[in-house]
């Protein structure tokens, strides 16, 4: 974990954590009823801990909203429907679908690529943006070749990138960002936000120019991207999601998103935008270094959305991280699990 500075909201910092926004994906379904049901979160964790390398993965349905679980045993489908959740028998495990993505790691490891697991297709999607050169989109046809059909490979426009944007809202470095989620350890206040910001400044401002209200407590990127500011200004900002029509979303808890659930960014940019989850556990390849067991959604984003607030309802679920642009529908927004980083710095939402 490295040392800090973080990125850049608007006034409204003081009274709410902002989020960020992501890109349209191209989900393959409708989103699911929006938000989540909050024993989804917790239904979703029952199966992992009972099922581990048992299941290849869960999501949610989109025409039901239920959580169904994929196995590749009768003795594991039953236990799965003992937890209340649905069960799909599909043809590969956990491990074959690590492999994979051991192979692409290995051998396809090419800037502005990303890869993770689709429980819905049972495989490693695979996204490739515009910069990724005919001869290295062979490379990595070639490894996905030898796959059994395991990977499947999409282009997206634009480029895989951190939207940081120069010039104006939080502030620092003459650069602005967003916050995600307000937290709190003992009596201390803080946010969080993406750690590729936190490498731009050490302190934070709530408008151009203006007085600091943070400064760095760490930060992590590559590999992850999750940073902690602490207020130093003495305000005490409310934990909510600055929701940009003159209300906020209370946030109370937080969880690990689920492919195919709905969810919504906050971003000082895009502002408010809704998306799909479509993969977890991703890889993204950017030019500046891998960041790894990231989610994959469709909630359009745009440059100064970096670090902003991926959620459902009162659920806190990413840190927006990046994406490879907005174009109607089309394009790829990442966001780092907040749990991690929640952990990492011994926070809380509240």
């Amino acid at each position: 974990m490295r040392r800090t500075a973080t990125a850049g909201l608007s006034a409204l910092l003081l009274l709410a954590g902002l989020g960020f926004g992501a890109t349209p994906a191209g989900a393959e379904s409708s989103p699911a009823p929006d938000p989540a049901p909050r024993d989804l979160y917790a239904q979703d964790a029952r199966s992992r801990a009972e099922l581990g390398a048992q299941s290849a993965g869960t999501y949610v349905d989109a025409r039901t909203g239920a959580l169904v679980v994929t196995v590749t045993t009768e003795e594991a489908a039953a236990k799965v429907r003992a937890t209340g959740a649905t069960a799909k028998r599909v043809t590969r495990n956990a491990a074959q679908l690590a492999d994979a993505m051991g192979a692409l790691e290995s051998g396809a490891k090419i800037t502005g690529t990303s890869w993770g697991l689709d429980p819905r297709t049972n495989q490693i999607a695979v996204e490739a943006d515009s910069s990724v050169s005919a001869r290295d989109l062979a490379r990595l046809r070639g490894v996905a070749d030898k796959l059994d059909g395991a990977v499947r490979i999409a282009r997206v426009p634009g480029v895989f990138k951190q939207e940081v944007l120069g010039g104006d809202a939080i502030y620092g470095g003459g650069s602005r960002c967003s916050a995600a989620f307000n937290v709190q350890k003992g009596g201390a206040r803080y946010f969080v936000t993406a750690g590729h910001c936190n490498e731009i400044a050490d302190q934070w401002s709530a408008t151009s120019g203006g007085a600091a209200v943070g400064v760095d407590e760490g930060y992590s990127f590559p590999t992850n991207d999750y940073g902690l500011v602490r207020y130093t200004n003495g305000s005490s900002p409310a934990g909510t999601v600055n929701l940009y029509n003159g209300s906020s979303q209370e946030i109370s808890s937080a969880a690990n998103a689920v492919v195919g659930q709905s969810l919504k960014k906050s971003g000082s940019t895009t502002k408010v935008t809704s998306g799909t989850v479509t993969a977890v556990n991703v890889t993204v390849n950017y030019g500046s270094g891998a960041v790894y067991g990231m989610v994959r959604t469709t909630a359009c984003s745009a440059g100064g959305d970096s670090g902003g607030a991926h959620f459902a309802g009162t659920v806190a679920l990413g840190i927006h991280s990046g994406s490879s642009g907005c174009t109607g529908t089309s394009g790829s927004a990442i966001h780092q699990p907040v749990r991690e980083a929640l952990s990492a710095y011994g926070v809380s939402v509240y």
